[in-house]
């Protein structure tokens, strides 16, 4: 299922600006990437160009490859929606439809992606996906209950069941604890790493103690001045980029001289 991701020459546009400039990466399968760095350096923008969410921003556009297996998924022949459905994404708030229940939440993905599906086939991908995120024994007494009214950490995990429901083979997460207590990031994190046996995760995080848990490769981007685009410094083995990176400019930002 899980599959790996590879960028070549990538540049990100928003209008006439360049965001982010050359990036080449390697992201393997069934493993933990972290993408690290200071704000505004274009993590969570390379995050999305990784399943096509960049181009629904107006004049956003994107210079280079993005495989997926070894295939470009910017090639034109290539339906988007299909990208965004191989290629799921968690985003930085939890976001469940707050009008729908936790049931609903669940199977919504799905329902759009296959239309008339039997009661029978949902109820066994809202109890496998909720079961995936960790979720299952907390929430199988009121599904019928709306979604909104579980607390933060609940519903970040019911976003992952979201997500994973349409049995993706990437899961992108944009800073997926940064409005989450403690024991709620906890979870998460425990999550992730039962998550990567089946999936491919790439994580956006400020937290660089998390990237240091969870991941076993880190990317580590920076701005080239201001006003000048972001770029990827270096990708390393996690325990090397923290330890021993090849860039000054690495130890600078880990070692908290700036950032």
């Amino acid at each position: 299922m899980a599959q790996s991701i590879e960028a070549h020459d990538l540049n990100i546009y928003y209008g006439k600006f360049l965001a982010v400039s050359e990036v080449n990466l390697t992201i393997a399968p069934r493993s933990v990437t972290a993408f690290i760095g200071p704000s505004g350096c274009g993590k969570s923008t390379v995050l999305r160009t990784l399943n096509r969410m960049h181009e629904v921003i107006a004049g956003a556009r994107v210079e280079g490859t993005v495989l997926l297996d070894g295939e470009d998924i910017y090639d034109n022949r290539v339906d988007p929606v299909d990208v965004r459905r191989t290629v799921g994404m968690v985003f930085q708030r939890p976001n469940p439809f707050p009008t729908m229940s936790i049931y609903d939440n669940v199977v919504a993905g799905l329902k759009l992606q296959n239309g008339r599906t039997k009661k029978a086939d949902l109820d066994t991908v809202v109890e496998r996906s909720l079961r995936g995120a960790n979720l299952w024994e907390e929430v199988k007494d009121r599904l019928a209950k709306p979604g909104s009214g579980l607390s933060g950490g609940q519903q970040q995990r019911l976003c992952i069941a979201r997500a994973i429901a349409v049995e993706p083979a990437v899961l992108l997460m944009d800073e997926p604890c940064s409005a989450l207590d403690p024991i709620s990031t906890l979870a998460i994190e425990d999550l992730i790493q039962q998550l990567k046996t089946k999936y491919t995760i790439v994580i956006v995080t400020h937290n660089m103690q998390q990237a240091a848990r969870v991941s076993e490769r880190t990317a580590f981007f920076n701005l080239a001045g201001i006003g000048r685009p972001g770029q990827l410094v270096e990708m390393d083995d996690t325990q090397t980029i923290f330890s021993n990176p090849s860039d000054r400019r690495t130890e600078d930002y880990i070692s908290g001289r700036f950032g």
